[in-house]
């Protein structure tokens, strides 16, 4: 059966005109500029009854982040591990050799790791999988007063930072503030009118003063049983000296109504190491900022960190760890930086100190001319996408075409999952662009255009089977399928703000092939899309109606799928091809929609993610950054 004509509105300029015209157009980008900054589609009800606690979390004027790596501390016991690379840190709650009540810190070194049994069935026989130890208290910050009645409360939850603090009592306005930031060099402790106890659940074996890189810092050197190597920097606010000393082999004791703030970092180069601890000692980062700019095909990002602790006279710069894919991107002066001195970190290879209060960073081949149409990135730069297939390729396409064309679109697409309904949708989307462009078949395409545009306006208009709300609670589009009791692994855990940009890039791909075929539908439609993107990718904290970056995490360079459910190990990236899916997604949508700043964005997340992936999770036979032993898997796990 051939379908009937229809009338639909669609693009007169052809696809090489049309990406022609866009590549004229590039200039210098901010590429963070905010989609929108008004509240969400009025069909899209709000609720604030979200299913999840926001535990201790202390009240905030912005949205909250629910994805980042500090999650653990306001979810469930409150008590699983944080990581911030290369050091993790870990509520003791009364745990361990040492039964402390303070934060734990601990960093893993490669002969710590635990491996699975080798693939045989894999060439080079690879070990099947690699362990990191949790729950090793190297050295916890703590005071005597911290016991039974202590509580954890966190406040400024940023994308790559968050302050936690240990109160002895709820209300007490003693605590100890512990301001936690990506790549940090130190572990920073803060200390109000309490009694210092420094404790470890490895023991201690010998600790001593030394000699202190300032009059206003106390420096000790700490060794432990495992003969590890620690540094610590007592700061006092008032000069009054903590005068720490050793009780036993798991308690190092200060002055009763101590004020200041307490440093610690472990020593892995003897001497240098200590050298250059000494140079940052007594500053720390409080929170961390974002630029972003897209110029041609080059992409520069800087991250900048703003610094608290002896922020006046002479003013020591910041140490904090970079990754391997930082080290590859550091350009200008950042490249000058570097020192010597680097420490494992669990899964990213080694982190290497870095002396500076910001980087700069830059991609050079931004995939400015990625399209719709099939791309090869290793052709030059302006016959990368293949607008003309071979007649072979039309001619497999021709056959199939029309029968594929037909299927049930809506029935296909309105599932109980936005996940899986966002596939369909993409996967039709994909089929129709392909007829009409590539095959060159306008009136089929046009057919199943008008056949998508109904399946999409089903969750445009709210009308799925599990609608979409705005959460006011945490701030956010979820799904409302998970707000009865003890479903919340529905749909993936959607509710729970796993997975968004999975889910939602899907969408968000579809219509932006809907919106470069017939331009017309962006009117009613456009705000809808928006949302999506805003929630899982607001770039700018002028939206005041989702979290920035929800999914996307810069200081890594790609995306955490988890969100709202307390882990043992922390966050995941689950899926790198969907995370680029989303990244090019939003390249699209910002392509089709003329937002600049969006499509600048778009591509430099996929110029970071094709970094990250090659040196994280897509191993090849030269991968320093895992295991030798088991990088003949080639790719790694969630």
């Amino acid at each position: 059966m051939q379908p009937s004509k229809l009338t639909v509105s669609v693009r007169n300029d052809t696809a090489v005109q049309w990406h022609q015209r866009r590549k004229a157009m590039v200039d210098q980008t901010d590429a963070l500029q905010p989609v929108a900054t008004s509240a969400p589609p009025r069909q899209i009800p709000s609720r604030g009854d979200h299913p999840v606690p926001r535990l201790n979390i202390a009240q905030q004027n912005g949205p909250l982040s629910t994805n980042k790596f500090y999650a653990n501390l306001f979810l469930g016991s409150q008590r699983q591990g944080v990581w911030t690379h290369p050091y993790s840190v870990t509520w003791c709650k009364g745990t361990g050799a040492a039964r402390s009540w303070g934060m734990a810190v601990s960093h893993i070194d490669p002969n710590q790791r635990g491996y699975g049994p080798q693939n045989n069935a894999t060439p080079g026989s690879p070990v099947r999988y690699f362990i990191n130890p949790i729950g090793i208290q190297s050295i916890i910050l703590s005071a005597t007063e911290l016991g039974n009645s202590t509580i954890l409360t966190t406040d400024e939850l940023q994308a790559s930072s968050v302050n936690v603090n240990l109160l002895p009592w709820p209300g007490s306005s003693a605590k100890i503030m512990f301001p936690l930031v990506q790549g940090m060099g130190f572990v920073t402790g803060i200390y109000e009118n309490l009694q210092p106890a420094i404790h470890s659940s490895v023991f201690f074996r010998s600790i001593g003063l030394s000699g202190s890189p300032s009059n206003r810092i106390y420096k000790y050197w700490i060794t432990l049983e495992d003969s590890k190597s620690w540094l610590l920097y007592a700061v006092p606010s008032n000069g009054q000296n903590p005068q720490l000393s050793l009780l036993s082999k798991s308690v190092l004791q200060g002055s009763p109504g101590w004020s200041g703030f307490i440093q610690v970092a472990k020593n892995p180069a003897g001497t240098s190491g200590e050298s250059i601890y000494d140079g940052s000692a007594g500053v720390y980062p409080t929170t961390a900022s974002l630029t972003a700019s897209a110029f041609g095909q080059t992409g520069t990002y800087r991250l900048q960190w703003t610094k608290a602790g002896l922020v006046y006279g002479s003013v020591p710069a910041l140490l904090m760890y970079a990754l391997p894919h930082h080290l590859e991107s550091f350009a200008g002066p950042t490249v000058f930086t570097k020192t010597s001195m680097k420490l494992q970190t669990t899964t990213k290879g080694m982190a290497t100190a870095v002396i500076a209060d910001e980087w700069t960073l830059v991609e050079p081949d931004l995939p400015i001319d990625m399209d719709f149409a099939p791309w090869n990135p290793t052709k030059p730069h302006g016959s990368r996408s293949a607008y003309t297939l071979p007649t072979s390729a039309l001619s497999i396409i021709s056959a199939v075409a029309n029968s594929e064309i037909q299927q049930n679109m809506s029935a296909q697409t309105n599932l109980d999952s936005m996940y899986f309904s966002g596939k369909a949708l993409s996967k039709f989307a994909t089929l129709i662009y392909t007829v009409h462009d590539l095959a060159n078949q306008p009136e089929l395409a046009n057919y199943g255009l008008s056949e998508l545009k109904v399946a999409f306006a089903r969750f445009v208009t709210n009308k799925q089977i599990w609608p979409l709300v705005y959460d006011t609670a945490w701030k956010g589009i979820v799904s409302s399928g998970s707000y009865p009791a003890g479903k919340g692994g529905l749909d993936f855990g959607n509710t729970y703000y796993n997975d968004h940009h999975f889910h939602y890039g899907y969408f968000i791909h579809a219509a932006s092939i809907i919106a470069y075929l017939d331009p017309n539908w962006l009117n009613l439609n456009r705000d809808w899309v928006n949302s999506l993107v805003r929630d899982a990718a607001n770039p700018s904290a002028q939206d005041s109606y989702f979290p920035v970056s929800r999914m996307f995490d810069w200081y890594h360079g790609h995306s955490w799928a988890k969100g709202l459910f307390e882990s043992g190990d922390s966050k995941d990236e689950e899926s790198s091809s969907e995370d680029a899916m989303f990244a090019y997604a939003i390249k699209m949508w910002g392509k089709v929609t003329n937002d600049k700043s969006m499509e600048a964005r778009g591509n430099l997340m996929l110029s970071i993610l094709a970094r990250t992936l090659r040196n994280y999770f897509l191993m090849q036979s030269d991968n320093a950054n895992q295991p030798s032993n088991f990088i003949g898997n080639k790719v790694t796990g969630i």
